[in-house]
């Protein structure tokens, strides 16, 4: 056992979410690395001092490159604008460092390249933060699928929908300006990671993509919408399978609809984000009257779970599926081995939304 420096690049949502992982993971998991909190970095020195006192690091800075180069950083967390994320890794891998980066990975298919790229030649392992497909109950469902448990997969559905920009007069914010920011840069992302986690490579796909409200309230009157607030694929998978993707950030009444269903020749699951800890199961089994779904509840029999908790049903929760991702960036850099999803896998989905805004454009099918 041995202690581990960590710098996180960013504070505020998702930096405070790696920082209590971070604090927490070796108590929960026993892990063989012990992080240690060693500097952290944001846009102002009061946030940043802030941030310090509040979460625990020995050190803060305003300077990314301060916190990359410091030797007493030993892995990067990276929970910046994705702007960023390109400089920040390259440097990063130049001195050796591991490397964990929210998604999306790159801010384009440029960016993500050149990263996938720097991480491979280097030889240091890497990871995408992509939490959601971490839920013991998402993990069950990959073993579901895997296993043949719900035999030859004929079809499957995936969305991810919240509703925080129904309202159309809620105020024009950074959300709603340049592409990165928009839905299919900011949700869409996860939905597609967990097709490609449960359902393999996506080889052609037809997407629409839309803004519902063009524009918003603003400090002086209207202000034009610059991206996308929801949007829907059909897809073709390598392996033959057809499905869909839906995003969107206008779903009055969803707060966290991250959810699927596939269905194939020996039985059904489904799964909603907003009940994490329940994965629906059908399997064709026994006489027809007796069959339909079951609601099984996770618990210290699925993966991951009892780590948390011993009872069943007691459930985990958001900041625990951030915990199993630290686990899992701890234990690449024991081993030096890389762990889904990598730098490549989030360049994947990358190439995916790519592709989905070609099609829209095209109003055309597309392969990838």
């Amino acid at each position: 056992m041995r202690d581990i420096g960590i710098g996180i690049i960013g504070g505020g949502y998702m930096g405070k979410a790696h920082a209590v992982a971070m604090s927490a993971v070796g108590a929960v998991f026993e892990t063989n690395l012990r992080p240690r909190l060693e500097m952290v970095c944001a846009t102002s020195d009061a946030s940043a001092e802030r941030y310090r006192a509040a979460y625990g690091f020995a050190h803060a800075t305003t300077d990314w490159r301060a916190l990359v180069t410091a030797p007493e950083v030993e892995a990067v967390v990276i929970a910046a604008p994705q702007s960023m994320h390109r400089r920040i890794a390259g440097a990063a891998f130049a001195l050796g460092k591991p490397v964990f980066c929210e998604k999306p990975l790159g801010q384009d298919m440029d960016d993500s390249q050149a990263m996938v790229d720097a991480a491979e030649a280097a030889g240091v392992v890497n990871m995408t933060g992509f939490n959601y497909v971490r839920t013991p109950a998402t993990q069950e469902a990959m073993r579901l699928v895997k296993s043949g448990a719900l035999g030859r997969i004929t079809w499957c559905r995936f969305e991810h929908t919240e509703d925080f920009l129904a309202d159309p007069d809620t105020p024009a914010n950074w959300r709603t300006e340049g592409r990165g920011t928009g839905c299919m840069g900011d949700l869409a992302p996860h939905p597609i990671n967990c097709a490609l986690a449960l359902m393999g490579p996506i080889a052609s796909l037809n997407a629409e993509i839309e803004t519902v409200h063009a524009t918003r309230p603003g400090p002086d009157g209207p202000v034009q919408v610059t991206n996308d607030d929801h949007a829907q694929m059909m897809l073709r998978f390598a392996s033959g399978v057809m499905g869909q993707i839906y995003v969107s950030r206008t779903a009055t009444g969803r707060k966290m609809g991250y959810a699927y269903e596939i269905h194939g020749s020996k039985g059904s699951i489904r799964f909603d984000q907003e009940d994490q800890n329940a994965l629906h199961v059908y399997l064709v089994d026994g006489p027809e009257a007796g069959r339909g779904f079951t609601k099984i509840l996770t618990g210290p029999a699925h993966p991951n779970y009892a780590a948390f908790c011993q009872g069943p049903g007691h459930g985990t929760g958001y900041q625990d599926q951030i915990i199993i991702e630290a686990r899992d960036f701890l234990r690449a850099i024991e081993t030096g081995k890389s762990i889904f999803p990598t730098f490549r896998d989030g360049m994947e989905v990358n190439r995916v939304v790519d592709a989905a805004w070609t099609s829209s454009e095209a109003r055309a099918w597309v392969d990838l």
